[in-house]
């Protein structure tokens, strides 16, 4: 007769699947609250994260090795209280009445959002995620990179805790604490997770397309920076240097190749050179390309690294340099330093006027960066039009540094540690994801004929209707997620016991 072999559970995964579960209720649970108590609950989380944003920016410099701890912590604090104050005035929970086009909407959350986590950017991204998702009312699973999970659980762990202590269901905010391949490849095509977030390389990006759930996702960034004959050298070349240094230029919005009219190129250099940048010599530029570019790739260790570490490993000294300038004759894919650099190396080339200007971004961008950033330092209003109009890019930065420029911290773009690409790169995003990206709206519309009256909707609450509706609703909801949470607990336990008696 032949043996059976029973299989062990994989307990990580069923330990996973419970938090999906426990996610699902907490997201049914999490629908029924009221504005004034969503907001209770998303201020409380938010001034939790930004009393720890020193902390957490200490130890993911510790943990990941990337990065300035002072960015990391102004990133934080951006991610925290000041997306609040930028949206705190906006309402996601109530009902949208338009008379004058007889149509009432109301709001639908995602449901349960599963969010990957760079390791480049990972409490910041952490925070960003999170409090969105509480704004309109979802839940969240948060995985993160394995080279930053320590201080992402632990980041998680205390805004879920504020979060429960201001009135939120218990499991509104969960964590994969060890985040494997496999397993993140399992929950994202989950049929219990409603929407997948994915910040991070081109492979975490397709799986998540792929997964069979609805999904928004990122491509690379490869950012061409043009600076013309209007522009303020001066104020240039600050502030490309502060943007290609923040953070050791691991935000994927930063410069990647510096585009100068040939008139103003030797004085932008200078100014730059004035402002902490390091111009790099024929032979240092070819020892950068050597180190920076391997046969594999681009070399990740260089990644968010300091301008004179990268310098000390390429074999000559740049201390003190906040960026390292590669001048470079040819802009195109086969020159590698004019590709996408996560560290504070800046290609440099000289361009005759706006139409060379263009061809060589456009080349550039040919196999990285579509949809993705642009910035321009100029006073002419033809040529930033131009620029804008003919690269293959969703935002231009005008007067101000790419990285936090397109990423809209210095612009009133929505301020996003997530940058849709559109069409072009690939994005079912075109823009900066923000909060209204992760609620719908169902809409009541009626009859536009004139004879037909628009309702009187204002004072109607989808949330306080007449008990009897209410309360059966509410409690077939309850009923079949704790029917569905016994029996995943039933068959964890029966297979376990089954692998017990087995051995």
């Amino acid at each position: 007769m032949d043996q059976v072999l029973l299989t062990v559970p994989d307990a990580v995964y069923e330990k996973a699947k419970l938090k999906v579960e426990r996610s699902r209720w907490a997201a049914v649970k999490f629908q029924k609250l009221d504005r004034a108590t969503v907001t209770r609950i998303v201020n409380a989380v938010a001034h939790a994260a930004h009393a720890k944003a020193q902390f957490y920016a200490d130890w993911a410099v510790r943990e990941t090795g990337m990065g300035v701890v002072d960015h990391k912590r102004q990133k934080n604090e951006a991610c925290s209280r000041g997306l609040v104050e930028m949206y705190g005035a906006e309402d996601f929970v109530a009902p949208r009445i338009d008379a004058a086009r007889k149509i009432v909407e109301l709001p639908r959350p995602a449901g349960v959002i599963f969010a990957l986590i760079p390791v480049t950017n990972p409490v910041a991204t952490v925070y960003f995620k999170t409090l969105m998702a509480l704004m309109t009312r979802n839940a969240i699973i948060l995985s993160p990179h394995p080279g930053a999970k320590a201080v992402c659980a632990d980041a998680a762990a205390m805004m879920a805790e504020a979060a429960k202590a201001a009135g939120a269901p218990d499991g509104v905010i969960q964590v994969i604490e060890e985040p494997t391949i496999p397993l993140i490849e399992k929950l994202i095509s989950d049929e219990r997770v409603d929407l997948v977030i994915a910040t991070g390389g081109p492979a975490v990006v397709k799986a998540a397309y792929t997964s069979g759930n609805p999904a928004f996702g990122v491509g690379p960034g490869n950012a061409p920076v043009l600076v013309d004959d209007t522009a303020d050298l001066r104020l240039a070349a600050k502030r490309i240097v502060a943007s290609k240094s923040f953070d050791n230029s691991i935000l994927c919005t930063n410069e990647s190749t510096l585009l100068a009219y040939q008139t103003v190129a030797d004085a932008l250099l200078a100014a730059m050179k004035s402002e902490g940048a390091h111009i790099c010599t024929p032979d240092e530029v070819a020892k950068l390309r050597k180190l920076l570019f391997t046969s594999q790739g681009f070399n990740t260790a260089m990644i968010g690294k300091d301008a004179a570490v990268i310098a000390r490993e390429a074999g000559f000294n740049a201390a003190g340099a906040k960026i390292l300038v590669t001048p470079v004759d040819l802009v195109q894919p086969e020159e590698k330093l004019v590709r996408e650099k996560l560290c504070p190396v800046l290609a440099f080339a000289r361009v005759a006027n706006i139409d060379q200007a263009i061809a060589c971004a456009r080349s550039m961008m040919r196999t990285a960066g579509r949809g993705h950033s642009a910035a321009i330092h100029s006073r002419k209003e033809t040529n930033i039009m131009a620029f804008a109009a003919a690269l293959p890019a969703l935002r231009v930065a005008v007067n101000t540094g790419c990285s936090l420029g397109s990423s809209g911290f210095e612009t009133h773009l929505g301020p996003s540690m997530t940058i849709g690409t559109g069409f072009s790169g690939g994005s079912s995003l075109s823009e900066n994801l923000t909060p209204h990206h992760l609620v719908q709206y169902a809409r009541i519309a009626y009859n536009k004929e004139a004879a037909e009256t628009f309702g009187d909707f204002n004072g109607v609450d989808p949330l306080n209707l007449p008990r009897a509706q209410n309360v059966a609703l509410t409690s077939v909801a309850h009923n079949a997620d704790l029917d569905e949470l016994r029996r995943e607990l039933r068959k964890i336990i029966l297979e376990e016991l089954s692998a017990v008696r087995a051995a």
